[in-house]
């Protein structure tokens, strides 16, 4: 199977559209429409691991077709926060939503705390 049709499957399991895959990278519907194309460009790894996040599935799978599909939605989330990111369960909530904003938003609310913080 290739990388647009794993990009496409993801994408669809996860019922989003392509305008709404690409507000949430942060980048134009016509990017995915590329992606998801047999002949079409291939997205940095950085937008790959977008969207493996945004869709949930592994990003070995959408990147090689190798490994399982899906991640377990908890497990997932708990070994982002408890192994990486979170010290505690508002800082996680606030890494979850904060992903899963474009990244121009992002940076106003990095701005935001930066601010709050001083």
């Amino acid at each position: 199977m290739s990388m647009s049709i794993r990009i496409r499957r993801a994408r669809t399991q996860a019922l989003l559209t392509q305008a709404e895959l690409a507000r949430r990278l942060g980048v134009q519907r016509s990017a995915v429409t590329q992606w998801e194309r047999d002949a079409g460009t291939r997205p940095s790894v950085e937008h790959l691991s977008q969207i493996a996040c945004e869709t949930s599935v592994h990003f070995e799978w959408l990147a090689t077709g190798r490994g399982p599909l899906c991640t377990d939605d908890d497990a997932f989330v708990d070994a982002v926060v408890v192994q990486d990111y979170a010290r505690d369960d508002l800082e996680g909530r606030v890494l979850v939503a904060l992903r899963r904003i474009t990244p121009r938003k992002r940076e106003a609310v990095a701005r935001i705390v930066e601010l709050l913080s001083s």
